[in-house]
């Protein structure tokens, strides 16, 4: 062998695998599956008129692992170095007939005062690879798991059964709910340092200002740029979505914009 023939030594894609699965149907088929056999057999069902696809989970891979999976799934290299770097904003972009979407999740970190508080919210992505036959989700960050969700659409089927575009689907509908979730408790916690910050003899720290209007921020940052990847997914992508999805897309996108949002003061 030459220099630069010798055999580079394997990539361990498994480690940063969290689930793997073939759905006909909308059904899971029993078995686990390398991701290469499961895109291969994918392809045999629906070359028999069957209607497959495989949903490969991903948690925070390394460069040489996402490049693995890229070659499998024949991913551009552009969003897969989004993937694998993140701390990207939330868009659509589509790569020929693969949708790449980035989401950003949010969690409220629970806490007995404002005034203790080290952190009011957490951020994280979710980074999903789109195709005819295939759904690939990357996750960044310790509470934007999939695994829930992913169990929930396996005990109801009607999602699944709408192919890959479902499944981007719920994910999309999981992560506004959670923007929905932390609205709640974090205009709470503005109106608690309001009150705090206007109140004779009574002193703010200026870093639980700093830290609360810094988690508001973040929070509009996520809310505000998903908005726009809504609309045009619905729009300028419409032909890849079936009906049903570009629908539900649309009232997500209602949903969206008629919440409140905590007011940006500090």
């Amino acid at each position: 062998l030459g220099p630069h023939d010798e055999e580079t030594e394997p990539v361990e894609v498994e480690r940063t695998v969290v689930d793997c699965a073939v759905y006909l149907d909308g059904n899971r088929i029993a078995g686990d599956r390398h991701y290469d056999d499961a895109l291969l057999e994918v392809r045999r069902l629906n070359a028999d008129g069957r209607h497959a696809f495989v949903w490969l989970g991903l948690r925070e891979p390394s460069e040489p692992q996402m490049a693995a999976v890229a070659k499998t799934f024949d991913l551009h290299p552009i969003p897969v170095e989004d993937a694998v770097h993140a701390q990207q904003r939330p868009k659509v972009e589509r790569y020929d007939d693969v949708l790449f979407v980035v989401l950003k999740t949010v969690h409220y970190v629970p806490h007995e005062s404002v005034q203790t508080a080290r952190r009011i919210a957490e951020t994280g992505e979710i980074m999903v690879f789109v195709g005819a036959d295939f759904v690939v989700a990357v996750r960044h960050g310790d509470h934007s798991g999939l695994s829930e969700l992913r169990r929930d659409l396996e005990r109801e089927h009607v999602q699944l059964q709408l192919g890959p575009c479902g499944v981007l689907q719920a994910i999309t509908r999981y992560v506004v709910e959670q923007y929905l979730d932390v609205i709640a408790p974090l205009e709470h916690d503005v109106d608690v340092v309001e009150e705090q910050t206007f109140a004779p003899r009574t002193s703010t720290g200026i870093k639980q200002i700093y830290l609360l209007k810094r988690d508001v921020v973040a929070l509009r940052r996520a809310i505000g740029p998903l908005g726009t990847a809504l609309e045009t997914m619905t729009t300028e992508h419409a032909d890849l979505l079936p009906i049903e999805v570009r629908r539900y897309m649309r009232d997500l996108f209602c949903l969206l914009y008629s919440s409140p949002s905590p007011r940006d003061r500090g």
